[in-house]
């Protein structure tokens, strides 16, 4: 009896249903490296080495390329650390921890560096910094916000102003995502001035700032 099982896709059709996925990651590499307004479509097909027009067959122009980039190169993290919350067993203490440890190591993939490229652009470009502070700034206040209710719910931290304490915790890793981008490669003391160092810093400022109990208060 001959095999009815499906064929598998051929390696034109595999290169085919690839190709969005090759654009986009092409595209996110120079609007990194050279910019938004430097970056021509042209540019993203040569590189991604597809024709001048194709990336039009899957992008109405260059803004819903670079949303498109955004939405597959970070919303997807967003996506594993809400997933990864709504399981967690753990302290919101221990949480946090890990959350900043994962924003650094983030920080390492060819990802990293879009931030910087939105605040450049932003006066230039506001209808791109709006779809940025929509479907990442925002969503990332919210997921901490999460962070502090749980926190609070459980009795670990303080009662606090929820989003504005939000936008307290969230700032300086925005901030250490611009410096590791511009002026970290000329920090006098590299060794003094490290990420590491800088995230104890800022866990110790903000936990012992949220912690409803001191942890060396004696009864």
């Amino acid at each position: 009896m001959p095999d009815s099982s499906p064929l598998p896709p051929s390696r034109r059709s595999r290169r085919k249903e690839a190709r969005p996925a090759e654009v986009i990651e092409a595209a996110r590499d120079l609007f990194i490296s050279r910019g938004f307004a430097a970056t021509k479509l042209e540019h993203v097909a040569r590189k991604a080495g597809v024709s001048v027009g194709l990336p039009y067959l899957y992008f109405e122009n260059k803004e819903g390329l670079f949303k498109a980039v955004v939405r597959q190169s970070i919303l997807p993290q967003f996506q594993m650390g809400e997933d990864l919350l709504d399981s967690f067993t753990g302290s919101s203490e221990e949480f946090l921890r890990g959350l900043a440890r994962g924003f650094w190591e983030m920080e390492q993939s060819p990802n990293a560096g879009l931030s910087k490229l939105v605040i450049a652009e932003a006066q230039n470009f506001p209808d791109l910094a709006r779809f940025y502070m929509e479907e990442v700034v925002l969503r990332g206040r919210r997921f901490f916000a999460r962070i502090l209710r749980r926190g609070i719910e459980r009795g670990e931290f303080r009662p606090v102003d929820v989003e504005q304490m939000a936008r307290v915790i969230a700032a300086p890793l925005s901030m250490l995502s611009l410096w590791n981008h511009s002026l970290r490669p000329f920090e006098p003391d590299p060794a003094a001035a490290s990420a590491e160092s800088y995230l104890d810093a800022y866990l110790d400022l903000v936990l012992n700032g949220l912690r409803a109990e001191p942890k060396d208060r004696t009864p």
